[in-house]
């Protein structure tokens, strides 16, 4: 899933007005745990998707709670403030992107350097489905509250950390196979490719085209990579 880039949610039944059918698009995942009466995962879920499109400081609460149509005093109930609210998305967008790292990173049937470009386009896929309004979470809290708290920088070094050992681990079984150089080095390389990847995808909002992302992937895996 970067997003695990975008973050990309499951789509919804198309049905009702035209409002209707957005709002069951853009918030299925908020809409179905509400649906399971699962109120706080909803308003998780529903900030989930409008901070990776808006970031954190721009985004209201009360939007938040008219989208999930709940009552403010709702929030308050499960979370103290927003800044725990935040701490809580940050979560559950992690534990969403490992699931979908899973599914691409662990799949028997690639190749390790196969799988890594199916990383690459998984989020390109990403990108392009909400028009290049939304990003990385991470990447985007990161550049928007590094410098203004510091509980959130480290929280989301942790998750950049976490995702390049992720990376190294591919691309050591890359090199055991003979897919890459024995000169290469996989944590080196990795921080590379994330330190390339998040700058790619900022780029391709700016842009609004897949072509900084293509570019990067390109340069890494023909250019980088010791064969």
């Amino acid at each position: 899933m970067a997003t695990i880039h975008a973050f990309v949610a499951p789509y919804g039944t198309r049905t009702g007005t035209a409002s209707d059918a957005d709002l069951q698009f853009k918030h299925a995942r908020s809409l179905a745990a509400k649906q399971r009466g699962d109120t706080r995962l909803a308003i998780i879920w529903c900030g989930t998707e409008l901070l990776t499109e808006r970031g954190f400081q721009i985004t209201g609460i009360d939007e938040i709670l008219s989208i999930v149509g709940v009552p403010k005093g709702s929030f308050y109930y499960y979370f103290k403030s927003k800044r725990e609210f935040g701490v809580a998305v940050v979560d559950n967008y992690v534990q969403f992107y490992a699931q979908k790292m899973a599914l691409l990173f662990d799949n028997p049937e690639r190749t390790p350097l196969q799988r890594l470009q199916d990383f690459v386009d998984d989020g390109k896929l990403g990108m392009a489905k909400y028009d290049f309004k939304r990003g990385c979470l991470i990447g985007n809290m990161g550049q928007e509250l590094a410098a203004l708290n510091d509980e959130f920088r480290e929280r989301l070094e942790q998750v950049m950390q976490a995702w390049e050992s992720r990376v190294t681990a591919l691309l050591r079984l890359a090199r055991d196979l003979g897919e890459i150089a024995q000169a290469n080095d996989p944590e080196s390389l990795s921080q590379f490719f994330w330190i390339g990847w998040e700058g790619a995808i900022l780029r391709s909002k700016l842009t609004r085209s897949v072509a900084p992302l293509d570019h990067f992937a390109r340069t890494f895996f023909s250019k980088v990579l010791l064969r």
